[in-house]
């Protein structure tokens, strides 16, 4: 397991719970944290991960849309209400390498890191974009930062 991916998971954790204090963030939201930050560390939004010209959320968002998940992805963006996604259809929009390596790092099966990032994956997405678009030039780590404020 990455450093990267266990800090990253312990601020969604938070972030999923509603963010500030949350000491009683029980494991479920937790692991739910823990799942994403692997997923986002995998797909370079880990520590430094600013090689590129976007983060590892403008990177996901993409590669949903061009999974045919543009509704879905868009309503997360969006101030409205969030439109739900299947763990067949996260397996899906995902290299299987990527599911593999979330699933290998939080110690469950690639279903059960698909269907737990279908679960989370909506709200995350949704608060670590308070004002309808994707914040760009900025790390996974300090958008979760700002919200949790």
């Amino acid at each position: 397991m990455t450093m990267a991916g266990n800090d990253l998971g312990g601020l969604l954790g938070g972030l999923l719970c509603g963010g500030g204090q949350g000491g009683d963030a029980s494991s479920e939201t937790g692991g739910a944290g823990n799942i994403l930050g692997s997923l986002l560390g995998a797909l370079g939004g880990g520590q430094g991960g600013s090689g590129g010209s976007g983060n590892a959320l403008e990177g996901l968002i993409g590669m949903l849309t061009r999974s045919g998940l543009v509704d879905q992805a868009q309503s997360w963006v969006g101030t409205g209400e969030n439109h739900a996604v299947s763990g067949a259809q996260i397996a899906e929009a995902l290299p299987d390498e990527t599911l593999k390596r979330v699933a290998r790092e939080t110690g469950v099966s690639t279903e059960q890191a698909a269907d737990e990032i279908a679960r989370s994956l909506p709200t995350a997405v949704d608060r670590l974009t308070p004002t309808g678009e994707v914040p760009e030039g900025r790390s996974i780590e300090e958008l979760v930062r700002e919200q949790q404020l």
